[in-house]
């Protein structure tokens, strides 16, 4: 298949002017396929050659202008309309198309709760030629008119309002200008709750198994849906541009979410069937806020070329978490959150997990700017990789340090400017920055070319002195871009109660980096505690000097505010990553403050690197077992503090605990990490029996699904026990647990099983290979796997070929044996990329992984 390339998607939009696609699709032709019948309405300025794209299973029939075309003509997803005249035409394709199992097209899926089947689109980038013909590029906006022919039962979700007309034949209502990847389709026997606000219809939607789990968690859902429409209201000047919000949450589903233009589509693990935290809630809200956002940025204006996919994602992603902040839930609502905001710090979950995903792909060698050169994305294969750390965490950093350097009302102000001007039409980069340009003095395209053309991680370095009655802060810069940041000031103090050793905030003062190292004179004595971008304003690498990284870290659970000790955590993350601290150091500041964290977010984050790098990468194996000892004193801890919780704290609405309070949500966080980490089956073993951690909480699916994934690494369970949970939850979930399961047997056969099913079969969904792939590789089973280690590269490899960019990104993300940190794996990885067959696809995620590999090692030589 051909992908589309930037001259010629160029060519082609200064050709035709595109005006309307009449689209019919009939859902009710087989298990296997769908039909698809076309019509275009375009104008050709000129006369001229062009084609239009299409992924038949049959391509039965085109015609032009009522002209009968030949089918055979078909080359590749390319069909040739040669010698176009100047004028209007209308393009007919009637096809056979299939369905997809990779979420990729259309999806189909059926789920095993209830035998219901469900199909939805998901046509990012070029997939819209898995469902109907199309000159598929972004900047060739039409009118979209739909019609889905679907068995009687089913509902169907679109881009707007759909009506049934008769039964098993819906109509979607015409759609405004939008792009080609941006149409949308969801049909099945939804299961809907429905409101209205703001005069507008609002749905979310799920398969019907689901249904009580959607029911339970939709006023919170819907109060974060109105709460964040109206706070957009308040900042953007152009309404929201489209006839309905509907939000469904569809089944396995590759991405977080989707933008489609009235029709937002979420992976449906957004509905919870088992305990989860405040934080995760947090989490759902904000996907909610970053969709919501792309209405206006991505939907309203789109990108000209996919150069520019950073605009539509580090806005959305900077506008999601800063929009949840603020939002306040209506108070018309017989709501007890009612004119409250629901998440009123979503930026320490951003600084201690989003962020940390961006230093790490800004330091891979796969790096790239965040506003990359349109060069650099020839084409639509190229562009596909760039969804990343970059495009959504650091973008979203630098529009915050943007924010902060121009003032937010100047911000808001250029990007009302931007929407006006733009409307239903498409924008690049340079449109961008001159609309910010009109609202403020500032050199805003100096700025964007420091901040936004170039690559890598600054790090700032503070270096502090007494000087008689005042201090001189002193920051060296490892990098050229310009930075506005906070510094916080922190003195001991004695908490005359507990009678500990406490952090209290002496001051913070704004700076702007001086590029020739002058100091920063302040009053009175050297604080004890002096922390550079202390409201984690800047993108940037932080190094404490030596007396307050002393303090630090032995003080870090002692500092007052969440978002400073993300920080201070991130630092040392970053450190253990680049050498410079040893991870056990890490892993005792962990064990010693965690136990005192107050935010979830903090807690999850730091416990989370501590396992998945420092106990499973970082540390030689002859160390993992002690880091595991470590990490399950720690959550021995976490469970000691919080015992004693009731049924009522296990039920309580999320958002309405205590902040700082020890409540459901880190007893949870204790009990997964317990699991994880166990090396000795009894304790769990135990839970598992009983149904229940000591003191709560009852092991829901989810908890049940973890514990024997762990007894099967430990081989302390075997098939009859997993069949038998299966039995007991024989959901799509339950069928990934299942398989996860499996695939952890430490066993000769159950790893042959597993590789088959992944490697050879080609009949797993994208989910079901997840699943397999999460449950094949473990560090403890290092000598059973190591035959694989070589066979991965050629087997995925081949695999990404026949079956695509989904499959492809999951075999390099959950197929790679990440803990063969040693140099004879990564002589095979290198080796791989020299190997023609490689898509790109593949090729980036091996790239990656093979350099976090090196990195792992080096800080196991560094110590």
């Amino acid at each position: 298949m051909s992908v589309l390339t930037r001259n010629e998607a160029q060519t082609r939009a200064q050709l035709l002017d595109v005006h309307r696609y009449t689209v019919d699709l009939d859902l009710t032709t087989g298990e296997a396929t769908f039909d698809s019948t076309t019509a275009i309405r375009f104008t050709a300025r000129t006369a001229g050659d062009t084609f239009v794209e299409i992924k038949p299973e049959t391509l039965r029939s085109l015609s032009l202008d009522g002209q009968p075309l030949d089918p055979e003509r078909l080359d590749g997803n390319r069909y040739p309309l040669d010698r176009l005249t100047a004028g209007p035409h209308e393009l007919t394709v009637d096809a056979t198309m299939r369905y997809s199992r990779t979420g990729e097209g259309m999806h189909r899926f059926t789920d095993p709760a209830d035998g219901e089947t469900y199909v939805y689109t998901q046509l990012f980038m070029e997939d819209v030629q898995r469902v109907f013909a199309a000159f598929d590029q972004p900047d060739l906006k039409s009118v979209f008119d739909l019609t889905v022919t679907t068995p009687t039962g089913w509902t169907v979700l679109g881009n707007g309002v759909s009506t049934q007309a008769t039964d098993g034949r819906w109509h979607i209502a015409p759609t405004p200008p939008i792009s080609t990847y941006l149409v949308a389709v969801a049909a099945g026997p939804w299961h809907s709750v429905t409101t209205q606000h703001a005069g507008l219809p609002f749905g979310i939607h799920c398969r019907r198994s689901l249904a009580p789990h959607l029911d339970a968690d939709a006023d919170e859902i819907l109060d974060i849906t109105r709460a964040c429409y109206d706070r957009y209201h308040e900042k953007f000047d152009e309404p929201y541009p489209f006839d309905s919000y509907d939000q469904a949450f569809v089944p396995e589903f590759n991405a977080g979410a989707m933008e489609n233009p009235g029709l937002v589509t979420f992976r449906d693990e957004f509905i919870y069937r088992s305990a989860v935290t405040d934080t995760e809630r947090q989490t759902r809200a904000m996907v909610v806020a970053h969709e919501m956002a792309h209405m206006w940025f991505g939907d309203l204006v789109t990108l000209t070329w996919w150069d520019d996919i950073w605009l539509n994602e580090s806005f959305a992603e900077y506008m999601g978490y800063q929009t949840l902040t603020e939002a306040t839930l209506p108070q018309a609502l017989n709501s007890v959150r009612a004119g409250q905001t629901p998440y009123p710090d979503t930026w320490v979950e951003f600084g201690v997990s989003r962020k940390g995903w961006g230093y790490d792909a800004d330091q891979r060698p796969s790096t790239h700017p965040v506003a990359p050169d349109p060069d650099a994305v020839p084409d639509t294969a190229s562009a596909l990789l760039n969804f990343d750390g970059i495009s959504y965490a650091k973008g979203a950093s630098a529009l915050r340090q943007l924010v902060a350097w121009l003032g937010e009302k100047d911000f808001l102000a250029g990007i009302n400017t931007h929407f006006s001007r733009h409307k239903f039409a498409n924008a690049t980069l340079a449109d961008f920055i001159d609309n910010l340009a009109t609202a403020t003095d500032r050199d805003v395209h100096t700025w964007a070319d420091a901040w936004l053309r170039t690559t890598g991680v600054d790090t700032l370095t503070a270096h502090v002195e007494s000087s008689g009655h005042s201090w001189n802060l002193t920051v060296d810069r490892a990098g050229e871009r310009p930075h506005r940041i906070t510094v916080g000031t922190y003195d001991h103090s004695l908490d005359t109660h507990t009678g500990t050793d406490q952090l209290t905030l002496r001051d913070r003062f704004d700076i702007d980096i001086p590029q020739d190292g002058t100091p920063t004179t302040q009053p009175g004595h050297r604080p004890d505690l002096v922390v550079l971008n202390d409201h984690d304003l800047t993108y940037a690498k932080i190094r404490l000097d030596p007396d307050s990284w002393d303090t630090a870290l032995t003080h870090l659970s002692g500092i007052p505010d969440p978002l400073t000790r993300a920080l201070v955590w991130n630092t040392a993350r970053d450190m253990v990553r680049d050498g410079e601290l040893h991870p056990t150091v890490h892993l005792t500041a962990a064990r010693t403050h965690l136990p005192y964290e107050t935010d979830l977010a903090l807690v999850q984050g730091v416990l989370g690197f501590a396992a998945t790098q420092i106990a499973d990468r970082y540390l030689p194996p002859q160390d993992r077992p002690t880091a595991l000892a470590t990490l399950t004193s720690l959550c021995r801890d976490l469970l000691r503090r919080t015992e004693g919780l009731t049924a009522k704290d296990w039920e309580q609405a999320p958002g309405t605990t205590t902040p700082g309070s020890p409540g459901p949500g880190l007893r949870l966080i204790a009990v997964r990490h317990f699991i994880d980490a166990a090396t000795q089956p009894d304790a769990i073993q135990d839970w598992l029996r009983e149904g229940t951690a000591p003191g709560g909480p009852e092991l829901d699916a989810e908890l049940r699904w973890r514990i024997l994934t762990r007894l099967a690494v430990l081989g302390a369970t075997d098939e009859t026990a997993i069949a038998h949970e299966l039995d007991k939850d024989p959901s799509a979930t339950g069928q990934e647990g299942a398989a996860r399961c499996r695939a952890a047997l430490p066993t000769a056969e159950a790893k042959a099983a597993a590789w088959q099913a992944m490697f050879t079969d080609d009949t797993l969904s994208n989910y079901l290979f997840t699943a397999t792939a999460q449950g094949f590789w473990h560090p403890g089973q290092s000598e059973l796997l190591h035959p694989y280690v070589a066979r991965y590269y050629p087997d995925a490899i081949a695999l990404a070929a026949r079956r695509g960019p989904a499959i492809a990104e999951a075999a390099g993300r959950h197929a790679f044996p990440a803990h063969a940190v040693d140099p004879d794996s990564i002589r095979l990885g290198e080796q791989a990329l020299t190997d023609p067959a490689l898509t790109p696809a593949l090729r980036r995620k091996l790239t990656d992984q093979l350099d976090d590999l090196r990195r792992a090692l080096a800080v196991r030589d560094a110590h």
